[in-house]
């Protein structure tokens, strides 16, 4: 079972990581213990919104964008299956546009339902389809 705290460690590392600084530089940017930090991103400890907000600012990332890719991720891994993001598969690509070119809920007159959690300003998520779930555990 993929855990949120997993996942969002990974991401954080791998931010970290591309931008090519240390748990030390990030630690004392974010004003986190450096050891608390190397939990956070290898999944041993839950961290606080305002530690998540806190890490985000250090790393220069909006944490409405870590959630997103976060929750993106965990769908990808919850569909069974490593793939690409940023390249669909041909078939994905063709599901994609045939999608597009149906009608909308909201165009067939049946009401939208409304998201149980939003995230403001993430940003759009084309890849994803409409009415999926990810289910989360502690």
């Amino acid at each position: 079972m993929l855990l949120l705290r997993t996942q969002l460690g990974s991401t954080l590392r791998g931010h970290r990581l591309r931008q090519r600084r240390t748990l030390r530089d990030v630690s004392g940017a974010a004003r986190v213990s450096l050891g608390y930090l190397s939990e956070v991103e290898r999944g041993q400890k839950e961290a606080s919104s305002e530690l998540l907000a806190s890490i985000c600012d250090a790393l220069d990332v909006e944490l409405a964008d870590l959630l997103a890719e976060v929750s993106l991720e965990m769908r990808v891994a919850g569909a069974g299956g490593v793939r690409a993001l940023a390249h669909p598969a041909p078939a994905e690509a063709a599901e994609a546009a045939a999608a597009e070119e149906q009608p909308s809920v909201e165009e067939a007159g049946v009401p939208a339902a409304e998201p149980a959690l939003a995230l403001v300003g993430a940003p759009a998520r084309s890849g994803l389809r409409r009415g999926e779930a990810v289910s989360l555990a502690a």
